[in-house]
């Protein structure tokens, strides 16, 4: 009787943790991230590759784009007033504000082709970066 016993404990500590651990595998092998009414977005633990910090891309680098794109549709400016806004509505940009000003100082010589062109848009954004921009582009 006592080797039954010890023949069952045996049995189970072996298996008992297998079974678990598949168990637990196939639970969560399925994950839903969201959902709506008509259909269900699942992702599966094999499926595809994960979304990496770089892929979404930050606040102040959708304004530096924005604002770049601004600066070649109409002038620096509008770019500059706009980055202002910016910076006083999300005081969290505020520290990405010197090197965005810097970078449209850079884009405005490049598309007048001038310092003192781009220079007569400058305005005391972020600490004159605007003009640094332009001084670092000639």
């Amino acid at each position: 009787m006592n080797s039954a016993a010890r023949r069952i404990g045996r049995t189970l500590a072996l298996v008992l943790p297998v079974v678990l651990v598949l168990s637990g595998t196939l639970a969560v092998t399925r994950v839903p991230w969201s959902s709506t009414a008509t259909d269900s977005q699942v992702l599966t633990a094999s499926s595809g590759k994960a979304l990496t910090k770089t892929a979404v891309r930050a606040p102040e680098e959708a304004l530096r784009k924005r604002l770049l794109v601004e600066l070649q549709e109409k002038d620096p400016g509008v770019a500059l007033t706009h980055l202002q806004e910016a910076t006083a509505k999300r005081p969290s940009l505020a520290k990405h504000c010197v090197s965005i000003a810097r970078d449209l100082g850079r884009a405005a010589v490049a598309k007048y082709g001038a310092a003192h062109r781009a220079q007569a848009f400058s305005r005391p954004v972020c600490d004159t970066s605007f003009a640094t921009g332009v001084a670092a582009a000639q």
